[in-house]
């Protein structure tokens, strides 16, 4: 008798056991899908709100202009930079490569979706060429996302992923040539130290780091035929 009581609590334990598991395997699924609705009505806001200052730049309340009058924020917020580090940002952040690259495009479709809605619907024209860019940058971000979720890491394919990202943000920042060096603008430096903050390691594997990316970045200016930045 008492063998057989054990062994029924034995199997009330396991099957506690295995409702727990299942339990939280719901949860954590309920939870990756909030998240990943959270970025996407985030991404469709900021696309809606970069666009709102494009387009009613004249008719902005008081703090947004002097804000735009100052910082030129709504073209800032028309360049790749400031929406490259976002995506940065949510791809390390992520739990893994396959949620960061669901997690970036969920942001870039809502982004991206929101801005030519209000550009086509409200301001009344659609400019269709740049339009298809930041479509097919949406759809190569789930796999750029894939591999920058890596860079969140210490070890050489992280320096390499992260130097590659600081790359393409160094170009994007920065105008430069043999004779000279100039900055597009101060939200573009900002943009540029944050995505070092973001993605800093060790002191000595930083500035490896930093050494890679303005290699890569002269090296893909002078290669490449045509420039986004």
């Amino acid at each position: 008798m008492i063998y057989e009581d054990k062994k029924s609590e034995c199997r009330k334990a396991e099957k506690m056991k295995k409702q727990m598991k299942i339990y939280n395997k719901d949860k954590k699924v309920s939870k990756q899908i909030l998240t990943t609705l959270v970025i996407l009505l985030f991404g469709a806001a900021l696309g809606t709100f970069s666009k709102y200052l494009d387009y009613r730049q004249a008719q902005l309340p008081y703090l947004l202009h002097i804000m735009d009058e100052r910082l030129d924020f709504h073209n800032f917020l028309g360049s790749f930079a400031p929406w490259i580090l976002i995506a940065v940002c949510i791809s390390v952040k992520s739990a893994s490569p396959v949620r960061a690259a669901v997690n970036v495009f969920a942001f870039f479709t809502g982004m991206v979706s929101c801005y030519y809605l209000y550009t086509n619907f409200i301001a009344g024209f659609f400019p269709r060429n740049y339009a298809m860019i930041w479509f097919a940058l949406t759809m190569v971000s789930p796999f750029m996302a894939f591999f920058c979720w890596y860079a969140r890491e210490n070890g050489k394919a992280a320096v390499i992923f992260s130097a590659g990202i600081l790359a393409v943000l160094f170009n994007l920042t920065f105008s430069y040539g043999l004779i000279y060096f100039d900055v597009r603008s101060i939200m573009h430096v900002v943009v540029f130290i944050a995505a070092i903050l973001l993605l800093r390691k060790s002191p000595a594997k930083t500035l490896v780091m930093m050494g890679m990316a303005i290699i890569i970045a002269i090296s893909v200016k002078i290669i490449l035929p045509f420039h986004l930045w």
